[in-house]
């Protein structure tokens, strides 16, 4: 499994909204400048991560974007499962696949491959944007009491 940009820098925008969340919204533009990717680029992953209903819009001179839930709630997992579709390293081990290997019984990698799956879903369904927005404080050397 690789991740695409799509799915780092939606990562990289989730955690910028979180990150600048004072109750107003944040503009793309700002965003754009502060994570260095192009706004063209935040358009097409905001409308995915808008339609999987994690962002909301708001219109207007002063509009931008805002998470709607909180950040505790919102997954890694969550965020590149929407931007990226199956992680599954091998489709005989994907949920969404619909593949029905009949090797499954009899095949040793299989078990390699279904191991890997669930260490990967283990840990990104584990860590919340709230978790990067803690280890960000910490890198910076932001604590708060």
């Amino acid at each position: 499994m690789k991740i695409s940009t799509k799915g780092r820098y939606a990562l990289r925008l989730m955690l910028d909204l979180a990150t600048y969340n004072t109750g107003e919204p944040v503009s793309l533009k700002d965003i754009s400048k502060r994570q260095d990717i192009s706004e063209k680029y935040l358009e097409q992953i905001i409308a995915i991560l808008n339609r999987a209903g994690y962002v909301r819009s708001i219109r207007g001179a002063k509009g931008g974007y805002t998470l709607t839930r909180e950040p505790k709630d919102i997954t890694v997992g969550m965020i590149l499962r929407e931007t990226e579709g199956d992680l599954a390293p091998v489709a005989c081990v994907s949920d969404t696949s619909g593949m029905d290997c009949t090797r499954t019984s009899a095949c040793v990698t299989y078990r390699v491959y279904k191991q890997l799956n669930d260490a990967i879903n283990g840990v990104i369904d584990n860590i919340t944007v709230a978790d990067m927005l803690e280890w960000q404080s910490e890198q910076l050397g932001i604590y708060s009491i």
